[in-house]
């Protein structure tokens, strides 16, 4: 007889682990389901985020950043070190540290909270009566049932079409976060997150680092005038960033990669590297769902369609994170998996759009929220805006790092914050004030009004919020 569970989470990934926990926590019998392996074969759940994105990225981008001050600003605080160098495969194996870690901090939470794990791939089977049953691929194959269903199979990175992924020469994110040598080339297909913080990681190492981009504008989906100053930052540093190209043939061979384009000029140009990232996005992982087993509908991209409270057209069976619409992170779908577990015991799960932050860990950090001033501009809303750059910030000067600005955008009329935009030192960290702010509706005013540290990078968003009434007192 097979195992009955009141909710079965297919995915361990940020939105299926954590609405497993949650599920446990509010007294559900739980079982959790996951495919990923280590490199000994073992259980690796945390998707891809843990495995091979969001963590493994920032333990190499640490790493790098960690050397490129070493090398660059150390004698600024009158710090000699003599000539530097960056053992490759020490970097990567603490890399692999690091993810481990997370894997082990995931299994021991499912321990705590009496989720039951199953190591294997999940599928669907047939409606059973009261709920599903669901097929566990692993060692051994075995199909439990569950009462509710929830999703979360991640999404995996788009290929071009007609160049797959060999993670040798032409890699994925997966592959880029196994390079096991500084490349001397480094070419990347696609200049948004992944493309942008991979070649950062290289660049700072040595690499010569083209990325090339289908689309006129950097960063479209930035604020325009934060996109600008990164933009600057990463000219400064040696990021070649073409915009508006054309990518043709791309051969692989023994010396590496050969990327044919025409630029934005309409001149034909040949690339050699020694590998190519691609990075043009990421597609909803449902294939071997076995989706059509109980008429689960999917849309023209493979998505799992679900409704605003992540309910699919099945009863009993909700999706979350990757999968479904909406922005492909990790906090977004960690968000609707509480959400998820909080509707099937009844509450009213809560998770809002408008205030999910976006941040992009390269040197500097991008990190916005909300709204953009061009956005504000098509949709026609009477905004004011503020800036405040870090340049005149006095944390910012101690730190040795000054680049970049935080902006506010308000309301003409109420004053209520619209949008928050960063490019400046720990970006990421410095959006979550104005994601809580956004949360209980503040005005500008509120956030002027609070008393900030001194000295820290905070008081530049104080500032900010006071240049929208054009009143800062430091600049």
């Amino acid at each position: 007889m097979s195992q009955a569970f009141d909710v079965v989470v297919i995915g361990a990934g940020p939105g299926g682990y954590i609405a497993a926990i949650r599920a446990a926590q509010l007294g559900f019998k739980v079982a959790c389901i996951d495919e990923w392996k280590n490199a000994a074969g073992g259980p690796a759940p945390g998707g891809t985020c843990t495995n091979v994105g969001c963590i493994p990225s920032k333990a190499l981008l640490q790493s790098s950043e960690h050397f490129e001050h070493a090398n660059h600003h150390f004698a600024d605080h009158g710090i000699s070190t003599g000539k530097v160098t960056m053992d490759v495969a020490k970097m990567v194996g603490r890399k692999d540290t690091v993810v481990k870690q997370n894997n082990d901090g995931i299994l021991y939470l499912f321990k705590k909270n009496k989720v039951t794990f199953f190591h294997g791939r999940g599928s669907f089977v047939a409606a059973a009566e009261g709920g599903y049953q669901v097929k566990v691929a692993g060692a051994a194959e075995e199909v439990i049932t569950g009462k509710q269903v929830v999703i979360a199979t991640g999404s995996n990175a788009r290929a071009l079409p007609g160049v797959p992924f060999d993670e040798e020469n032409i890699l994925s994110n997966d592959g880029a976060l196994r390079i096991g040598a500084v490349p001397k080339k480094l070419a990347l297909i696609g200049s948004g997150v992944i493309g942008l913080e991979m070649g950062s990681v290289w660049r700072r190492l040595g690499a010569e680092v083209t990325i090339l981009e289908g689309l006129p504008t950097f960063l479209g989906a930035v604020d325009e005038q934060i996109a600008k100053e990164a933009k600057k930052a990463f000219d400064k540093q040696g990021l070649k960033i073409e915009l508006g190209v054309k990518v043709g043939e791309i051969k692989t061979g023994k010396k590496g990669v050969n990327v044919a384009y025409t630029n934005a000029k309409g001149e034909a140009v040949s690339l050699d590297a020694d590998k190519l990232i691609v990075s043009i996005g990421r597609v909803p992982n449902t294939i071997g769902l076995n989706a059509e087993a109980v008429g689960l509908q999917l849309d023209e991209r493979g998505a799992i369609v679900v409704d605003g409270d992540c309910k699919t057209n099945l009863p009993g069976v909700w999706a979350v994170g990757d999968v479904v619409r909406g922005p492909m992170l990790a906090h977004k779908a960690e968000e609707e998996g509480v959400a998820v577990a909080e509707r099937i015991a009844g509450q009213h799960g809560h998770v809002n759009f408008n205030t999910i932050p976006w941040v992009i860990y390269t040197s500097p950090e991008i990190a916005w929220v909300g709204r953009t001033e061009q956005q504000l501009k098509a949709d026609g809303v009477a905004y004011k805006a503020g800036t405040f750059p870090f340049l005149a910030n006095g944390r910012a000067r101690a730190l040795g790092d000054t680049t970049g600005m935080v902006k506010f955008l308000a309301d003409a009329k109420t004053d209520e914050i619209l949008g928050v935009h960063i490019v400046g030192p720990m970006a990421s960290e410095l959006i979550s004030e104005a994601v809580v702010a956004m949360e209980f509706k503040a005005s500008a005013e509120d956030i002027a009004r609070i008393c900030h540290a001194h000295p820290s990078l905070s008081e530049a968003t104080k500032e900010a919020a006071l240049a929208v009434d054009k009143r800062t007192l430091n600049f």
